[in-house]
Order: C-alpha cells, then sequence, then structure tokens
C-alpha cells in the first residue's frame, strides 16, 4: 500500500539532518582516500545494536544507544591509530574490520528466528517510520558535531576526525541503515568534487535534498522500501548532478 505523502515529512526532515553531517564528512573521507571508512564504522554499530538485541535490550533505550556508540567509538580509534602507524594498509585494514563486525553480527544473530529481519532491517534503514523526537535528538547531536567539525576543522587530527565520523555514522545507521549511509557520504561527495570548498558543501546539500525528495516519493507511489529508493535516487542524482555543475561552470568561463 503506497505511502500517504504527508507522512513523509518527518523522513524528509530527517534525511536532511544525515545529510548536514554526511555531505562535510563524505568529502573528507574521499580527500583522505579512506572511501570504506564509513562502511566499517557504520557495520561497528550495528554490531553494537545487534549485540544489545542479542542481550535482549530494548531496541530504542540507552543501553542499545550505548552499545552502538561504544563499539564504533572504539573502532574508530582503533582505525585512527591503524592510519597513524601502517598508512600504507589503511584502506585493507578497514575493509578487514568491516568483514569481522558483519561476520560477528551474523554469528551473534544465528540462533534468533527473527535475525535475518532484523539484519535486514539494520542494512536497508527505517526512515519511514522517523518520528519528531528522533529529529530533535539527531538535530542536537548533529549541531554539536557540525560545530566541531567547522570549527577545529584540520585542527581535529586523525583521531578528532575518526571520533566525530563515528558518533555522526552511529546516529545515523539505525534511521537509515547501513546502505544509505555509505550512500549519502560518498555519492554527493563523488558529483561536487574538484568545487571550491563552499560551493561544494552547497551543491552536495542540494543534490543530496534532491535525492531523498525523488526517493520518498518513489517510496510512497510505487510502494518500495524508502531506503533502497533513495540510494538509487543518490545514484542516478550524483552523476546528472555533476554533469549539470560542469556544464554550468563552463558557460560562467565563457
Amino acid at each position: 500500500m503506497p505511502v500517504p505523502l504527508d507522512l513523509l515529512l518527518w523522513p524528509f526532515i530527517v534525511g536532511l539532518l544525515v545529510l548536514s553531517t554526511h555531505v562535510p564528512l563524505g568529502r573528507r573521507v574521499l580527500a583522505r582516500g579512506i572511501i570504506f571508512l564509513d562502511l566499517a564504522v557504520a557495520q561497528l554499530a550495528v554490531l553494537g545494536v545487534v549485540a544489545a538485541h542479542a542481550l535482549e535490550l530494548a531496541a530504542d533505550g540507552w543501553p542499545t544507544q550505548l552499545a552502538a556508540a561504544t563499539a564504533a567509538l572504539a573502532g574508530a580509534a582503533f582505525l585512527a591509530e591503524c592510519e597513524r602507524r601502517w598508512p600504507q594498509i589503511q584502506e585493507a585494514l578497514i575493509g578487514a574490520t568491516f568483514v569481522v563486525a558483519a561476520s560477528v553480527a551474523v554469528l551473534l544473530l544465528a540462533g534468533d528466528p527473527h535475525g535475518g529481519e532484523h539484519l535486514a532491517e539494520l542494512l536497508t534503514g527505517q526512515i519511514l517510520w522517523a518520528t519528531p523526537e528522533q529529529a530533535v535528538r539527531i538535530a542536537a547531536l548533529y549541531g554539536t558535531l557540525l560545530a566541531v567539525l567547522f570549527w577545529r576543522g584540520e585542527r581535529l587530527g586523525g583521531l578528532g576526525f575518526y571520533l566525530v565520523f563515528a558518533l555522526a555514522i552511529t546516529a545515523s545507521v539505525q534511521l537509515v541503515g547501513v546502505y544509505l549511509v555509505f550512500a549519502s557520504l560518498i555519492l554527493p561527495a563523488l558529483a561536487v568534487r574538484g568545487l571550491p570548498p563552499r560551493t561544494a558543501l552547497q551543491a552536495g546539500w542540494g543534490l543530496g535534498a534532491l535525492a531523498y525528495t525523488v526517493g520518498l516519493a518513489a517510496s510512497a507511489g510505487l510502494d518500495w522500501p524508502a531506503g533502497p529508493a533513495i540510494v538509487v535516487a543518490l545514484a542516478i542524482c550524483a552523476p546528472l548532478g555533476r554533469i549539470a555543475l560542469r556544464v554550468a561552470a563552463s558557460q560562467r568561463e565563457r
């Protein structure tokens, strides 16, 4: 059954909040050459959620949030130290972290008859069920993280960046899922690479907002899962947006 359009307001607001942090963080991930960091940290947060589920903790309770944040922060600190010690193999270590975290999560859910369904929800997200309370919570967190990110800039250092990244991912992964976290970080960043910083941020946010609008509308009209629909919309809007930006730039140069 298609979703009524008036129920998409809070999912759309949550999507904009996710983009507020993920576009600037995605640009930094791309610049640092650690493309799969988001997948690894998101999977670590998922592992924390799965561990809390295995211990039968309330899904929306603070122990589950603490477990997710602890797993993501510990993993981020570990990967930051790996980058300091062995930068030449950082991508391999990030990939290995993702695979191990995913495998442990599967093992923890192996005896749960609903484990596959729970894991699928964490991968594809539940953005359609976003509530005003969730939006307010992540708005407060993201406001703080953005202030730190723009205030400190490059002075954050490796560890500081990894920890800010982990907190942002922990907040978003349970709402929008691993797939949409990755797409929100990387696809807008790819579309605006090479642009001046301020222009890149504005264009990235604009393209992301357009894709969330299209994806949510497709989900509502065609009764598609919202997360995958937005991922596909991002995959379409990002290259088209890059072409449009390049055409606009060439027109200005004439």
